[in-house]
């Protein structure tokens, strides 16, 4: 499986060495980020039409970021080159293009002035730190990794969506206590993280092969087995070797998103770890492989720590949720339930994988399909049918002694579609950020409306505890009390169970009454802010 267009591998190094070059002089302000005007300046020195401009950037730019990295402006140099010798640009052009090496550097006229003259600005620029006449040292381009940007400079719109949460989301959440109750604070490293696919199904699902399949080889820490053999939740992710990190020092890193994991304590903790590991797919996408959910007997053993609450915390980080049947194991446990009502509210992230469906014949797969779809529907309570989808991810040729030729055709088309699923993950990944932002900020004022409306419910002076009671007895009633008086969407208010576990540890005479500034701080974002940001990042040539 390869996501990405490996036109980095594919390039000569001699072609590597001029688009570096050509990359430090697009990138005006020095920041490794070629931005819409600096390729509106740059890119028009190739003479084509503003439509193919057009098509160049929305290919290069295919993960919708609203700026070009390194790889991203090599392969831009590439469909330049490409437009200039009369091919028609797509999407797939550079995969069809079998010898990316024949493609020639593209035409740019006026590239020699520019050079010479941002030469010159450096050069300048030089004798002003230094206060010398002393030529500089290393070659013009060179000197452009030294400028710094403002720490408040929006260059992207991951930047902006951080700047925007700090400034007027985080203030809400801190005020009204909505790190405690919902979700923890982001941090930088939760905006900056690589899209992350989760895999839940009982033992022997086959989750942890599903992993091995796609990045067709091992990683650290992988146990597979009959029985449960995963009694961990390992994040598989890229790293500059091969190694296992404990939980607890992977929660402490800054620059890793899992800081949030140290609420459920050293007893998850020591069941968490991380498997880093080299690899190009690693570099595009994060596996969360979990441990098999159990049933019969088993579930009765408690674990040690909470693991319907983790599993709902990674669903949230989540871009792809896949649930892993097979089909000798349909049953769906007191635990595997709980598991997946966990998921509420990530119903769009969910992917349902029928896996080793070649070890019955076509009459008992006709029959296991129609049993699983019967069960899910009872379980995930919606009245569309979730798309299921029927294979074996493993490295073993399908057993066509089993399912014959046409069950052998399905099984390619059906992991052909589950595939084109994950491929597209990181293309979509920055629109999922600004999704999950977007819904986020929208809890926040929902659980704001609920804290002041319980603060304004509390009596001034006496009788204080059993006002609170009252108050966690008739929680469902005073949500419906917020929703009416804010016409707020009953979907969108947080369970109240849960709400009334942790309301039960505060005094919610210590609560904030409402502050309408605030509130309207991330109304004024979510209206005009954000869509600003966007238009800021769409294609500069629409």
């Amino acid at each position: 499986m390869e996501i990405g267009s490996g036109t980095i591998a594919s390039c000569l190094k001699e072609q590597l060495k001029i688009f570096q070059e050509w990359f430090c002089l697009a990138d005006s302000d020095g920041d490794g980020r070629v931005s819409g005007n600096d390729a509106i300046q740059f890119f028009s020195m190739s003479h084509l039409s503003r439509a193919e401009l057009k098509q160049v950037w929305a290919i290069a730019d295919s993960k919708r970021q609203g700026y070009l990295g390194f790889n991203e402006f090599v392969r831009a140099m590439q469909l330049i080159s490409l437009a200039q010798a009369g091919y028609e640009l797509n999407s797939d052009i550079l995969k069809k293009s079998a010898d990316m090496e024949k493609i020639e550097l593209p035409v740019l006229e006026g590239l020699d002035a520019l050079a010479l003259k941002t030469k010159k600005l450096a050069i300048s620029s030089q004798h002003e730190t230094n206060g010398t006449s002393q030529p500089p040292s290393s070659p013009w381009f060179a000197s452009k990794s030294g400028s710094k940007i403002p720490h408040t400079a929006v260059t992207s719109i991951i930047d902006g969506l951080k700047k925007l949460y700090n400034e007027k989301l985080k203030p809400l959440e801190a005020t009204y206590l909505f790190n405690d109750f919902v979700s923890p604070s982001l941090t930088s490293s939760d905006f900056d993280a690589k899209p992350m696919i989760m895999l839940l199904g009982q033992y022997s699902t086959g989750k942890t092969t599903f992993i091995k399949h796609l990045l067709r080889c091992n990683y650290p820490g992988a146990h597979i087995g009959p029985e449960p053999t995963t009694d961990r939740f390992v994040v598989v992710m890229s790293g500059p070797d091969e190694r296992s990190v404990p939980g607890n020092t992977i929660a402490v890193q800054a620059d890793m998103p899992f800081s949030g994991l140290t609420s459920f304590g050293g007893a998850f903790l020591s069941k968490f770890e991380c498997s880093q590991m080299p690899h190009p797919l690693l570099d595009q996408i994060t596996f969360v492989d979990t441990p098999g959910v159990l049933s019969g007997e088993k579930q009765r053993t408690q674990r040690s720590y909470d693991f319907t609450g983790v599993i709902s915390w990674f669903a949230a980080k989540c871009d792809l949720i896949l649930l892993l049947f097979d089909p000798h194991k349909l049953d769906i446990s007191d635990e595997f339930k709980r598991v997946i009502g966990s998921l509420r509210g990530q119903d769009d992230k969910i992917r349902v994988v029928l896996n080793k469906a070649d070890q019955v014949d076509t009459q008992q797969l006709m029959r296991v399909y129609g049993a699983l779809m019967w069960s899910l529907g009872k379980v995930l309570n919606t009245p569309e049918v979730s798309r299921v989808y029927i294979g074996s991810f493993n490295d073993k040729p399908v057993n066509e002694a089993s399912v014959g030729p046409i069950g052998r055709d399905l099984f390619i088309k059906e992991q052909d579609d589950l595939l084109a699923d994950l491929i597209d993950i990181p293309k979509k990944a920055c629109d999922r950020r600004i999704n999950e932002f977007v819904k986020r900020a929208r809890e926040a004022k929902i659980h704001a409306y609920i804290i002041s409306h319980l603060k304004k419910e509390m009596p001034a002076m006496i009788g204080k505890a059993k006002a609170q009671q009252r108050l966690i007895d008739n929680l469902e009633d005073e949500f419906g009390k917020v929703q009416r008086e804010y016409h707020l969407p009953a979907g969108d208010f947080p369970s109240v169970e849960h709400f009334k576990e942790v309301l039960n540890g505060y005094s919610i005479d210590k609560f904030e009454k409402l502050k309408p500034k605030m509130i309207q701080a991330v109304d004024d974002m979510l209206g005009y802010d954000i869509p600003q940001l966007l238009k800021n990042f769409k294609n500069p040539y629409e």
